[in-house]
């Protein structure tokens, strides 16, 4: 009979395993010696050690779920407990024993992480459709909120889950803001519909009336009502982009065919003018001889003549009118302003009131200087005072009054 530390081969070539219980029986020999026997049982004891070895590493060195970890532990305890083999069974049960308590407190981090990352889930989820509901209650960038309620959405999905009850509560508020941002959508561009189809309506107002005044030839007036339409177009706000681009084309067509006809008959009509312009340059030059005005009643003559010519020949082009009226306004104004003097200066009762007011302003000084005399003799110095600022006062009037009085002259 052959014998090991863990185990034996009977005569009758049973192979018994030595365990803290006892001896059991582990399998039968028959083909060659016992040490050959106890060579193969060990043979299979390394491989369930190897099994166990295995799942160590993995409980140790990687991110095993203890799950599935707990449920190859009970497989290698089942093996071991039954095990056809020879070797110290107890240590693997140890081994075992003690992956057990590694894996259970791998399993409570893992459940203290998922509560963490629960509650971390919850506050972006949270976040997510509190964004959601803002959106849907305020903006109204149509747009960016629909492209942002979509990101939402997928962060949403992107997010760790929760517990169901507040998984499925938040999800129902975040489905219920996404229909509240379409409903306030299609709300809002039906009105805009709304509107832009009575500004397409007023708009065809404005076109047909432009339209009906492309052939007028009443330049000013129809001029004057085509920026009249086009202020109602500013302020007419905007139609659909089809429509806005087709009516602002017709109205554009309008508005060019009038002012073009305008335009051309204006050229015409001011080529026609242009000799008329060449006279009044002359009649100007002419004019401007009588400057400066020396004789008003000559002068006033002079252009009196010039006025008659002036108006005898006519209209000239547009360009040139003002500046030509002007220039004949200018000597104009100037004869005016000499008539006005002339007749200043020989009016007898204006006259008479300057002399009037000279003779009395000399009476008044000569009154003053007997005052100051008598005051200088008495030695009385406020009444000399008084009487030199009166002198001084006089003597500024009758200088200004014997001025207005030279004018007569």
């Amino acid at each position: 009979m052959s014998t090991d530390p863990w185990g034996r081969v009977d005569d009758d070539g049973t192979v018994y395993v030595r365990t803290a219980d006892g001896e059991r029986a582990v399998g039968s020999w028959q083909a060659g010696e016992p040490e050959e026997a106890l060579a193969y049982f060990h043979r299979k004891f390394d491989e369930l050690a190897g099994q166990v070895q295995l799942l160590e590493q993995r409980v140790k060195g990687t991110d095993l779920a203890p799950a599935q970890a707990e449920a190859t532990i009970v497989k290698l305890r089942e093996a071991v407990a039954d095990a056809h083999a020879v070797g110290d069974l107890a240590a693997l049960v140890a081994r075992l024993d003690a992956l057990t308590t590694l894996v259970g407190q791998r399993r409570e981090e893992v459940k203290a992480a998922r509560e963490v990352a629960r509650a971390e889930a919850k506050g972006v989820k949270e976040r997510i459709v509190a964004e959601a509901e803002r959106i849907a209650d305020e903006t109204t960038h149509w747009k960016s909120g629909g492209e942002r309620l979509r990101q939402l959405v997928e962060e949403w999905k992107a997010a760790e889950r929760i517990d169901r009850v507040t998984e499925a509560a938040l999800w129902k508020r975040l489905s219920a803001a996404r229909t509240a941002f379409a409903k306030r959508r299609k709300t809002y561009f039906a009105g805009l519909d709304e509107q832009r189809e009575g500004v397409r309506s007023l708009k065809e107002r404005i076109v047909a009336e432009a339209e009906e005044l492309a052939s007028s030839t009443d330049w000013g007036q129809t001029a004057s009502i085509y920026r009249e339409l086009m202020q109602q177009w500013k302020t007419a706000g905007r139609a659909s982009r089809e429509a806005e681009d087709e009516l602002w084309g017709r109205f554009k067509a309008a508005q060019d065919q009038f002012f073009q006809a305008r335009s051309a008959v204006f050229a015409e009509r001011d080529a026609s003018l242009a000799a008329n312009a060449t006279v009044k340059e002359e009649l100007l030059a002419e004019a401007e001889k009588i400057l400066p005005v020396t004789d008003a009643r000559t002068a006033r003559a002079a252009l009196r003549g010039l006025l008659e010519r002036w108006e005898s020949v006519g209209a000239v082009p547009r360009e040139q009118r003002d500046r030509l009226e002007g220039g004949l306004r200018k000597v104009d104004d100037a004869v005016r302003k000499a008539e006005e003097a002339e007749w200043k200066r020989s009016n007898p009762e204006a006259r008479a009131r300057a002399q009037s007011t000279v003779d009395q302003l000399r009476t008044s000084l000569e009154q003053l200087e007997k005052k100051l005399a008598k005051a200088q003799a008495a030695g009385r110095a406020k009444d000399i005072k008084e009487a030199e600022e009166a002198i001084t006062a006089r003597q500024s009037w009758l200088e200004e009054a014997e001025r207005t009085l030279a004018e007569f002259s």
